[in-house]
């Protein structure tokens, strides 16, 4: 066990035990003092960032803003305290199956939770993106895993971060960094982390999955493993809108160098003339700037990847990119006859600016398509109004977490219905990573059956000390607004 390891998660806990019981309003205001923390040194984090990442500064800037706005969004919703879904059955003599004790229930945190950052969004999903942010919104305390492709960025923001919250006056340890592969293997080991936030690659997270699995304890790994992101343009669609299609396309697969988890490596398209969907799709790219992928490790894998991709049989080359320092967009054509004989063509995913077009006869293989797709972050359906799309529809839902009509996947954004996630290999959960609803990640429900009302923790009480939503006997009670902000007010809202 890494000395480093053990004594960042013997902290941890020392502050979770400190901290859990803290009221809403508090540990909301431990997150805005973070997102004011990382506000005040925006500047030197965004020149770090664009130094390690070969990521350009607007880019950085709106994600640093992005993060801000999580950390503050969540503080809203934790103030609110729906997410402890506090729950009260008074006793009942008369309940319908027998007499009913006294039961209470609501979601208490999980303890230390381990974060593996990623190299994608240094700022959105790396030290203080949704899974620490989160994590700390249901009241656990944090060791986040540097990712290795920016550790100069991750130790400044980390820096930040225990700077603003000792400031705020958080029991130390809340939050602390751990870096190197060792530190990593030993922070999914030790017995005192309660879960863990992954995201990355599905080789990557599934070595996590089985290395926790083997651990004698087994816990909740909530790893995020990217997808494919495929697209259906439905014949009317085609007919109507096939520029508009194409451009939209071109512009979604190469966002960000085509190194968004969301990026459609799959487009689905009715057959017709290759040679003019080959030119369309050359004019739609001919003003991209191609730039550095995030790191040569990266750039690695995405050659093995198109290339893999390419020399299967089946596939030809659409338009012509390149391997360079600075590599300019492949795409890659199929049938979906070719599809039917190796269904493995639709499961490659080529982290970069690259993506496959599949060319089908008739709208009538669509679901069955679909249905040889493993789960999806996100699918999407380009479609009019009259045309036939509705078991198409079914099926992707069936299969991805997110389900987009006329639009493109790229783009997450933060807010309270939104989901990121969706069936293995996208996900290991049912959950999201993003959103508020990510906060119910790291929680569990505890049930208390007669236990002293003095005894009972302050969102179980009748009494509501906290002034939080509580479901009493069957029927949501919500606290009236209160005018003098103090928390006191005493009326409810059913």
């Amino acid at each position: 066990m890494s000395a480093g390891v053990n004594a960042a998660v013997e902290a941890a806990v020392s502050a979770f035990e400190k901290g859990r019981t803290v009221d809403p309003n508090t540990r909301a205001g431990w997150l805005e003092a973070i997102a004011a923390g990382l506000e005040q040194d925006a500047s030197g984090l965004v020149e770090t960032a664009v130094r390690e990442t070969h990521l350009g500064t607007p880019r950085l800037e709106g994600e640093l803003k992005r993060t801000v706005f999580q950390l503050r969004l969540l503080a809203d919703e934790i103030r609110r305290g729906e997410h402890f879904d506090a729950t009260i059955d008074h006793d009942d003599p008369a309940w319908g199956m027998g007499p009913r004790p006294d039961l209470r229930r609501y979601n208490v945190p999980l303890g230390v939770v381990g974060v593996f950052g990623a190299s994608n969004f240094p700022f959105a999903f790396s030290v203080m993106g949704g899974d620490s942010a989160s994590a700390l919104a249901a009241g656990c305390s944090v060791v986040h895993k540097a990712h290795d492709a920016h550790r100069e960025l991750a130790a400044r923001t980390a820096q930040v971060v225990t700077d603003a919250l000792e400031a705020a006056g958080a029991p130390s340890g809340l939050f602390s960094m751990v870096t190197g592969r060792q530190a990593g293997e030993a922070l999914v080991d030790h017995p005192l982390v309660k879960a863990i936030g992954f995201t990355g690659s599905t080789a990557g997270g599934r070595a996590l999955l089985n290395r926790i699995a083997a651990r004698p304890e087994p816990i909740p790994f909530f790893g995020e493993l990217g997808g494919i992101n495929a697209v259906f343009v439905a014949p009317g669609a085609w007919s109507a809108r096939r520029a508009e299609i194409i451009k939209g396309y071109a512009g979604s697969f190469t966002l960000g160098m085509g190194q968004f988890c969301t990026k459609p490596g799959l487009l689905f398209v009715p057959a017709g003339d290759t040679e003019a969907l080959r030119n369309q799709l050359g004019e739609a790219l001919a003003g991209f700037s191609p730039a550095r992928l995030l790191s040569d490790r990266l750039h690695a894998g995405y050659t093995d990847a198109v290339t893999t991709l390419r020399d299967s049989g089946g596939v030809e080359v659409l338009l012509e990119g390149d391997f360079a320092e600075h590599p300019a967009p492949t795409l890659l054509r199929t049938t979906a006859e070719e599809i039917r004989k190796n269904p493995g063509l639709l499961r490659q995913e080529m982290f970069g600016p690259a993506s496959l077009v599949v060319e089908y006869q008739d709208q009538a293989e669509l679901p069955e398509l679909a249905a040889l797709l493993e789960g999806q972050l996100t699918t999407t359906l380009q479609a009019e109004e009259d045309d036939d799309v509705s078991e198409l529809a079914s099926r992707l839902a069936d299969l991805s977490g997110r389900v987009l009509w006329n639009g493109w996947p790229t783009g997450v954004t933060v807010s309270y219905a939104q989901h990121h996630g969706g069936p293995y290999p996208a996900t290991t959960s049912n959950t999201t990573s993003v959103g508020t609803a990510a906060i119910r990640r790291f929680l569990r429900p505890v049930a208390y059956q007669s236990f002293p009302a003095a005894r009972l923790p302050e969102p179980l009480q009748d009494s509501n000390p906290w002034r939080l939503p509580q479901r009493v006997d069957g029927v949501w009670r919500h606290p009236a607004p209160d005018a003098s902000g103090d928390g006191a007010g005493t009326g409810v809202q059913q």
